[in-house]
Parts: structure tokens; sequence; C-alpha cells
């Protein structure tokens, strides 16, 4: 079996530059703020677009953003921000801002690899399905950012604490809450011209891909005793269908389902020209073996992308954990390099 473990660190360089230059760019002046047994899927199920909202600006510097939960009124730029989701998290530190609380990361000692050295000295406060409230509180935040999906029965006890803004849901299009989020941090330009620098680069590597796009994809995830093919509605599919990546018959007829859990049996109806595969290992070595039986399985051996040198495992938190803006960028980096693809 032919396998190319890719090297996060030569990824990044390419889109990490992009991202300082927009930030030079766009910040110049604004100052910065200083047990996993819930799903780590982000696009686990579509979701009405959050209710878009052109802020009420008054004259003190007060707004009212629209949100999933309501209504949330926002004097000045915050400066200590709580954020209660990962992708969430990506999306302040893109926006240059470090929260003084978050989330611990899905997988990681508490934060993914991409994000641990801007993370440093943030105080965790819990996990995405079970904030600490009280620790919280101690933090004194004048901006609490969570996602119905999630936090929905902790809301009320969230929005006596500070002004609270949620997101409708965790699903593969990103981009609708990273907009949301760069409204309630008083961002909307910057946040703008992020997602202009990334629609960017979506098109120019269609532009440059050309028949390549031709080739028909598939993604794999391994968990702790099961096996999963993912879809359209999930965070990858999503950047693939921007791109305009042909997928799999079996993507095609998923019609409402983000994934298919399948056993080996069905490991033919998986196979494509390229198949991306990838853990979720949270430490207890059980996904690690998952992918170590199904890989060193005949079936999986057999699969023309396999026998052609196209399987490709590549880093969970990236192509679908963290679910924000870095790991789309970063993302998109793998993709030029796995398309042999000039930046």
């Amino acid at each position: 079996m032919v396998k190319r473990n890719h090297q996060q660190s030569k990824s990044r360089i390419g889109w990490w530059g992009a991202l300082l230059l927009v930030m030079a760019i766009a910040l110049t002046g604004c100052g910065s703020n200083g047990s996993n047994n819930v799903s780590a899927d982000n696009g686990a199920a579509p979701a009405s677009e959050s209710p878009a909202a052109s802020p009420a600006q008054s004259d003190s510097g007060t707004r009212v953003v629209k949100h999933a939960m309501g209504e949330a009124t926002i004097t000045g730029t915050p400066q200590k921000v709580v954020v209660l989701t990962n992708e969430g998290t990506e999306a302040l530190l893109a926006l240059g801002v470090k929260p003084v609380g978050a989330v611990k990361s899905w997988t990681g000692d508490p934060w993914y690899d991409h994000i641990k050295d801007q993370m440093e000295g943030v105080t965790v406060v819990g996990e995405e399905s079970q904030p600490n409230i009280e620790l919280i509180a101690g933090l004194q935040p004048d901006l609490i950012i969570g996602n119905k999906m999630r936090q929905e029965k902790v809301y009320e006890e969230l929005s006596a604490i500070a002004p609270t803004v949620m997101a409708e849901d965790l699903r593969g299009d990103w981009q609708v809450n990273f907009k949301l989020y760069a409204e309630a941090l008083g961002k909307t330009a910057e946040g703008e011209q992020l997602m202009k620098a990334y629609n960017d680069r979506i098109a120019d590597f269609k532009s440059k891909a050309g028949d390549k796009l031709n080739k028909t994809v598939s993604v794999v995830r391994f968990m702790a005793g099961k096996t999963r093919v993912y879809h359209t509605d999930t965070f990858s599919g999503v950047i693939f269908d921007q791109i305009g990546i042909a997928r799999t018959e079996m993507t095609k007829n998923a019609k409402d389902k983000f994934v298919d859990e399948i056993t080996k049996e069905r490991l033919p109806e998986a196979d494509a020209d390229i198949l991306f595969y990838f853990t979720y290992e949270t430490g207890d070595g059980k996904a690690n073996a998952t992918e170590q039986e199904w890989v060193n399985d005949p079936l999986w051996q057999n699969l023309n992308a396999v026998k052609s040198g196209n399987a490709h495992k590549v880093d969970d938190a990236i192509w679908n954990t963290a679910g924000g803006i870095l790991a789309a960028n970063l993302m998109l980096d793998q993709l030029y390099d796995f398309y042999e693809i000039e930046k």
C-alpha cells in the first residue's frame, strides 16, 4: 500500500504568510483582544443560515447583534472574549483576538497543534458539550461567543454573565458563523478581508486545477470501533464543492446523510481516484487501532486509490474537527500540494 503522510509544516507556510499579510492590512490601527463523547463532527446537520444583521450602531458605540438566540447589545470593542466552540476559536485568532477563555480542542492537550502557539495563557473553560459556567463567570468576560447546537440549554446563564452571541449550528459551511463572529467583535471589515482572501484562493485553485477536478475524491474517517465515509455537508465536503472537485456515486447518493457508517464489505463503495483518510484519536488508542485494522485489510489494500498511490492520510483536526477558517486554509494548502498546483 502506498500512502503519503503530509507534513503540516510545509503546508502551512503558503497560507500563513498570506494570512499575516491580510491581517496586517486589515488590522492596522485596530486593537487586539487580548470527555469527547459528543461527536466532534462539524457539519453534522445542515441548518438555516444564522440571521444576517446589519448592526444597529449608536453614537456611543453600542450595537445590537442579532443571533440564533435573540439579540445581544454590545458596547465598544470587546476586550475579554470567551469562546465556546472550536471553529469560533479559529475565527477569533484569525481576526487578531486572543480569547481570555476557550473550550478545549476536541483533540490535543489542550489545543490542536496548529493553534497551540497562539493559545498560550488562554484559560480552558470546559468542553463544547459542557462549558464551566462558574469558571467563565470568574473571567469577567465582556463578550461570550457560543453555538445554539452546543449551548442552548445554558444560554440564559451565559447571557447573565455577559452579552452572548450564538450561531445557529455547527456545519460544514463555517463562513456563515464566521461572519456573525466578526460582527460581534466589531470587526466586520476585517472579516470581509479574510473571507475575500480565502475565496480568492478557492478561485485560484479552481482555475489552475483544470481537468484534475474531474478526478473523484472520497473521504474516510476512522474512529473508536467504527469507520465513516464523509459526504457533502461536512467541513471537507463543502470545500470540495466550492472548488468543484468531483465526488463518488456513494456521496452523490447520500441525499440528506452527512456520513455513512460502513463495514469493511462496503469499502469498494468508498473507492475513488483520490482517497483521503484521517483518524479521530482521543488518546486511548482505540481509533488508531481501528485505522490499523482497516488499512491492513486486503479489502482496503485492493482499493484502486490505494494501489495507485493515491490514498493519503491527513490530519483529522485540519480536515474535519477544528472546523474553522484556519483549518480551511491549511486544508487548502495541502490540496495545492496533493494536486501539484503552484500556490
